[in-house]
């Protein structure tokens, strides 16, 4: 245990969220995605929400600053304006918690599958909700 770092950082993913360099990106995926088939590292998290993971992760992670969209939720099919329950819910979590909030900007999902598979990693969750994925754009910390 480390004091002031969120017990669901386990080491593995602290190691790849430190490891990470700025513009690199990471997927906070739900049950449901397809992480281990898409190429990056996956990071289990099995009984973590994504909605936690996304708050743990924020509070040492810096989101970029350089690019308009610094965070992506995946676009429902053939609803692509609706708002998810857990993109409401990420979108409150970015506001309250990331260093810079930003808005979310959807991807449609096989963009966002293409684009997660870039990613530097991807946390696989336990979330259940559908639609809770969210790829987040790491900024940098100024001196």
């Amino acid at each position: 245990m480390l004091r002031d770092i969120d017990p669901i950082l386990s080491p593995d993913l602290l190691h790849a969220l430190r490891a990470m360099g700025h513009g690199d990106e990471i997927v906070i995926a739900d049950a449901n995605f397809p992480a281990e088939g898409l190429g990056p590292r996956c990071i289990r998290a099995d009984g973590s929400s994504a909605s936690d993971m996304l708050r743990a992760a924020l509070s040492v992670l810096p989101l970029d600053t350089f690019v308009p969209d610094p965070a992506h939720s995946m676009a429902v099919v053939d609803d692509p304006d609706a708002i998810p329950e857990a993109v409401a819910d990420f979108q409150r979590i970015i506001d309250d918690t990331a260093d810079h909030p930003a808005r979310i900007a959807p991807l449609e999902r096989f963009a966002f599958y293409e684009r997660a598979a870039s990613a530097f990693a991807v946390i696989q969750t336990g979330e259940r909700r559908l639609y809770g994925n969210i790829i987040l754009k790491k900024g940098v910390i100024a001196p």
